[in-house]
């Protein structure tokens, strides 16, 4: 398969390394890493391993082009963008350069990724506010049950695009206005759908967007991303590491200490953010995304996890509407649900098991022949006594 152009259902396949008798369907836990990414990797650790080949432009020219190709993902700029180890330390970020009144709320779903809520719980300890957390009953969707709360009473609204356990969708523009009618910050953990599904910050104008890199940015583990709006980027970093400060490519001057930050998002950079063995294996995936686009992936994915649900649909099983295109939940009795994810991994079919579902999470290596593997292995699971 090309760079460009539609892509076919099963095509980019041979751009992963990928047996033919395995069947993965959990991008959204840990993605494969793309042949082109391993090369880069590959070549990063023989550079690494002798260390005076390395120049002092190398220590920022790969974090920088790693910068600028995720903000052309999400509609930002380079400056927008602060580079990150993990979702948890992106909301930290968020947490710390926040407040909110005594009495004030945080909104939350309900179910959502441990790492916002534990952040969460230490803001409202510093600030006196309290988690309001969302639940969807009553047949509504996330985004009618996140409207339905959020009011003037909420200082923070810190959702996702899709909920991480079965790919539900909240659809943020009119969460997003209606924040800003509240006069609440919006924080958007997009870690299950930024390299998936479009996400436009320049439309959206959220205050903080998180993402980790190593699930549908197809990048390596301990690289993430956040975005800061530009009326936070004067805020408070975490930490003082000596490369997010003005001047820091002069190494001879280092011991010149400066007050002045890099411009922008930079200022919230992690150290050791440079990753010399991570950062080309990041870079090569994002140049691949960038070339694909997102509205493309997000096509492609969809006609997969249409299949999918359709499948699902035949034997009964719920999954979610509305959802993400990349990925969704099947609820299957929890009786079986350990059963049926180890008979689907002896049959060399991964899927991953989240709250009450069985998470299906494809890319552009998943072929016909993948799903229709997934539910030979599933009916028989399912045919099996239980109870």
């Amino acid at each position: 398969m090309t760079s460009e152009g539609p892509m076919a259902f099963g095509t980019g396949r041979d751009l992963f390394d990928i047996p033919d008798h395995v069947a993965y369907f959990n991008t959204a836990s840990l993605a494969p890493t793309l042949r082109a990414a391993r090369d880069a990797g590959d070549a990063a650790l023989r550079k690494r391993a002798q260390p005076w080949r390395i120049r002092t432009a190398d220590w920022f020219d790969g974090a920088e082009e790693r910068r600028a190709l995720f903000a052309g993902l999400i509609g930002a700029t380079a400056d927008d963008i602060a580079l990150v180890p993990a979702t948890s330390y992106g909301l930290a970020v968020a947490a710390a350069n926040l407040t909110a009144p005594a009495g004030s709320r945080v909104l939350v779903l309900d179910g959502e990724y441990p790492s916002g809520i534990y952040t969460w719980w230490r803001f409202a300890e510093r600030t006196g506010a309290s988690l309001l957390t969302v639940r969807r009953d009553g047949g509504r969707t996330w985004t009618e049950a996140v409207l339905g709360a959020l009011d003037e009473t909420v200082a923070v609204v810190s959702v996702p695009q899709v909920h991480w356990t079965d790919g539900a969708l909240l659809d943020l523009e009119p969460v997003a206005r209606a924040a800003r009618a509240a006069g609440a910050a919006l924080v958007v953990d997009a870690s299950q759908s930024a390299g998936a599904v479009p996400l436009d910050t320049g439309a959206l104008r959220p205050d903080f967007v998180v993402s980790v890199g190593y699930k549908w940015l197809l990048g390596p583990f301990g690289l993430g991303y956040l975005y800061v709006a530009p009326e936070h980027q004067q805020g408070r970093p975490l930490e003082e590491n000596w490369i997010l400060r003005e001047g820091s490519e002069d190494f001879a001057r280092l011991v010149d200490y400066r007050a002045d930050y890099q411009p922008g998002a930079r200022r919230f950079d992690a150290g050791g953010r440079t990753a010399f063995e991570l950062t080309p294996m990041a870079t090569a995936a994002l140049r691949q995304l960038s070339a694909w686009t997102v509205p493309a992936v997000a096509d492609a994915l969809s006609v997969v996890t249409a299949l999918v649900a359709a499948e699902a649909r035949e034997r009964a099983l719920p999954t979610p509407v509305p959802r993400g295109p990349h990925m969704l939940g099947i609820t299957v009795p929890e009786d079986l649900r350990g059963r049926v994810v180890a008979e689907l991994a002896e049959a060399d079919v991964f899927v991953g098991a989240r709250g009450t579902s069985l998470r299906i999470s494809p890319h552009l290596h998943t072929t016909r022949q993948d799903v229709e593997r997934l539910f030979d292995v599933l009916d028989s699971a399912l045919a099996q006594p239980h109870g």
